[in-house]
């Protein structure tokens, strides 16, 4: 394997990167400093420049996940018509989940060891994409929370259940058409009961 040239500034994103291909292609067990330093061509004492251990690329890995994952439900939202928006974000998280399934499984699977602010940052903002779309729909204080929990909980749990095969028929439809029926009629319902 040659080694990847890179600039200094750039090894921190080298290493994200190399860990995220290792994750899609062999899970988190897979990934070491050592074993993302000998993929990405560097010293094995080099990813400890920007990462103190395991945990700490783990943890940057999930959270490059929920920056995607907020860019899709910002995309969704941005683009969903009317009174769809709510569906259009359950659509957008289970599409996530099944295109990155070792990711999904990384960002919602037990918690890392240590502190990781940023991760806890990336994910609060993925779930401030769903408050500030249930706000513009003019619901407010606990009932708004309890709302954006709910939901976000549906769209998990639909998510993970699909992407345990536990709803995979055929005479139902894609991925994409469950997911979109399911989520109108669960939070819509919601929204307007």
């Amino acid at each position: 394997m040659q080694a990847k040239t890179y600039h200094v500034g750039d090894l921190r994103n080298i290493l994200l990167h190399t860990a995220l291909d290792m994750l899609a292609e062999d899970g988190a067990e897979a990934i070491s400093l050592r074993a993302v330093a000998r993929r990405a061509g560097v010293s094995a004492m080099a990813p400890y420049r920007h990462y103190s251990d395991k945990s700490a690329l783990l943890a940057a890995t999930a959270a490059e996940g929920y920056v995607n994952l907020h860019a899709k439900l910002r995309e969704a939202d941005e683009s969903g018509a009317a009174n769809r928006h709510l569906a259009s974000h359950g659509v957008a998280y289970v599409q996530f989940a099944l295109d990155h399934p070792a990711l999904f499984r990384l960002m919602s699977g037990p918690r890392l060891e240590g502190d990781h602010p940023h991760l806890v940052a990336a994910g609060q903002a993925c779930y401030d994409v769903l408050r500030t779309r249930l706000k513009l729909e003019g619901l407010s204080g606990e009932e708004l929370e309890v709302r954006v929990l709910g939901s976000w909980c549906l769209m998990h749990g639909l998510a993970a259940l699909m992407l345990d095969g536990k709803l995979v028929d055929k005479h139902v439809g894609s991925s994409d058409a469950i997911a979109d029926r399911v989520m109108k009629a669960m939070l819509q319902g919601a929204i307007c009961g």
